[in-house]
């Protein structure tokens, strides 16, 4: 017999823990890349309509977990640059990654098919406007935040050690940085290049100790990605973080 109020203490207890409010933004965004997938072309209920608003849903609903959470995010109650100079070198980091990006389209450093990226313009008049603003808004608010709060602040620290939150943040071991650079790659339509950006941004928390500079940067190179990803099937992600 279910023993529902065990399942029920199980699961109070791990909302509670610092893991939930990290990974809870992220699984809701894959979720619905899932989602997307029986939509898209080729998917069992392919549907461009559903897809065009799908992306829309998906950004309320990341941004929507992102801000109750936030004041769970102790990495984040701090200014987002410490001065002029940590500001101008993040943004930096991200024109290069994006810079080197764009060269690594080689075909043997792709993996899946990008298909036909997200055009909101497909949308005419203000429609399309206004889904290519919360497009715009996501790549380069949303998603980073989300993405920096998963991958920089809790799986990097989290494979050095389940209590991760008595890890420094900026810790260094060759095992973290490996897998949590390769994986962040594995995300990515252009593995190498998401590889390449994994790899960057972990040096970049490692020379700071802080996650704004990352989501800085982050946020800087999807920003200046965002308009090729809609129209260059070689430039998207695996799953369609753009």
């Amino acid at each position: 017999m279910i023993d529902f109020q065990k399942i029920k203490r199980l699961a109070s207890g791990y909302i509670n823990t610092p893991v939930f409010p990290r990974v809870l933004p992220f699984a809701c965004f894959m979720a619905f890349i899932a989602i997307q997938g029986f939509f898209s072309p080729g998917g069992f209920f392919e549907s461009e309509q559903i897809i065009f608003w799908l992306y829309p849903m998906r950004t309320l609903l990341v941004a929507g977990v992102l801000i109750p959470c936030f004041r769970s995010y102790s990495e984040l109650q701090e200014k987002p640059f410490v001065n002029a100079g940590e500001l101008a070198f993040s943004v930096c980091v991200g024109i290069l990654v994006y810079l080197a990006w764009l060269q690594m389209d080689w075909p043997w450093a792709i993996q899946g098919d990008g298909g036909a990226g997200y055009n909101p313009f497909k949308r005419e008049g203000s429609t399309g406007y206004f889904l290519a603003a919360v497009r715009l808004i996501s790549v380069s608010v949303v998603v980073p935040i989300m993405e920096e709060i998963f991958w920089r602040s809790f799986l990097i620290r989290y494979i050095i050690s389940p209590d991760f939150t008595s890890i420094p943040l900026g810790k260094f071991t060759t095992q973290s940085f490996l897998i949590s650079a390769a994986l962040f790659g594995a995300e990515h339509h252009l593995w190498l290049a998401g590889l390449m950006a994994g790899a960057v941004y972990n040096l970049l928390l490692y020379k700071t100790g802080r996650i704004w500079p990352c989501i800085l940067a982050h946020g800087t190179t999807n920003f200046l990605l965002g308009p090729s990803c809609s129209h260059h099937r070689g430039l998207g992600l695996v799953v369609g973080l753009c």
